[in-house]
């Protein structure tokens, strides 16, 4: 296991140096002006603006804050419920990225999310905007910079692109702050991560593509807390995260809610389903999805009407 996860002095600099916005001109029409940072981020005005469906609390830098109690409640939901028919990519209401390798199938995963990405280093760009920092006061600007954010409830989400070696987000001492940090909130990672045997250990989930033993290395970190993908989602800041054994979803902080409530319906409806099936009366076909005899529909209609109102009791106490 390693000392410790990151290198100091001029070498560091040189890899970790961040972007200035200039370089990401592909996104400069989303910036404001007065936009003070070395790295490309939204202000609070800008990241209340792209995300003011959201009409809750926030943390006091705009990013939506979905209160506890959903992160709570999410815990419940498997992927194929958030995926609600009518409501998936197209709808808006979550995103799903697969094939990770999970580090704790056992664990649910269930988060606010902070992002960051990273792009391949380019040492013109980092000196110019290390002598910013600098200016300001900053005399590191590493993966660390952004680790330092997590506030507890919060996941890591990370674009790396897939790097694998150099590709290393954290080894296990920052993954153990991590975990501290967030409460054992999570960290997703599209790229890798280094001594597995050490974190293998701790009880935060993960998601990640690769492991390798390298230290993170020629990268910079291009953006902090805006929307970045993620394989082929968008994962935008404050968005609620749940990962199982199957994968992750990204569901937009304004529909977690509605798909919270959509899943204690299908719960009740499995429950229900399951127990027909018990009675050893009944096809499949007549029970399962919407029963097609009358007397059953209405059975099942009062017995989720009942369902509904004994969790709703159960949770205000």
């Amino acid at each position: 296991m390693s000392k410790g996860d990151g290198k100091t002095g001029s070498t560091m600099t040189r890899r970790y140096g961040l972007m200035t916005l200039c370089s990401v001109a592909s996104v400069a029409s989303v910036l404001a002006p007065a936009a003070k940072a070395q790295l490309w981020t939204w202000t609070k005005d800008q990241l209340v603006e792209y995300t003011k469906a959201w009409t809750g609390d926030r943390f006091p830098d705009g990013r939506p804050k979905v209160p506890d109690q959903w992160l709570e409640r999410a815990k419940d939901m498997s992927q194929e419920e958030i995926m609600i028919p009518g409501g998936g990519r197209g709808g808006g209401y979550s995103q799903y990225e697969g094939d990770w390798r999970v580090l704790h199938p056992e664990m649910k995963m269930t988060g606010r999310a902070v992002t960051l990405a990273f792009m391949p280093a380019r040492a013109d760009l980092d000196q110019v905007v290390m002598a910013k920092a600098k200016e300001k006061g900053v005399q590191t600007l590493n993966n660390q910079y952004g680790i330092d954010m997590l506030q507890p409830g919060d996941v890591l989400v990370v674009d790396l692109y897939g790097k694998k070696e150099g590709g290393t987000i954290v080894g296990d001492n920052l993954f153990y702050y991590i975990m501290k940090a967030t409460k054992s909130g999570g960290l997703v990672v599209d790229g890798s991560f280094r001594d597995l045997d050490g974190i293998s250990g701790m009880p935060m989930p993960c998601y990640y593509r690769s492991v390798h033993p390298s230290a993170i290395g020629g990268v910079t970190l291009s953006a902090i807390n805006v929307p970045i993908r993620i394989g082929n989602v968008t994962v935008m800041p404050g968005d609620l995260v749940v990962g199982d054994r199957e994968g992750v979803s990204f569901i937009p902080a304004q529909n977690v809610e509605a798909i919270l409530d959509r899943a204690d319906e299908t719960h009740i409806h499995d429950e229900w389903t399951r127990k027909k099936f018990d009675e050893g009366k009944y096809k499949s076909s007549e029970i399962y999805g919407s029963p097609r005899d009358p007397a059953l529909k209405q059975e099942y209609q009062e017995y989720l009407k009942r369902r509904l109102e004994e969790i709703k009791a159960s949770r205000k106490k």
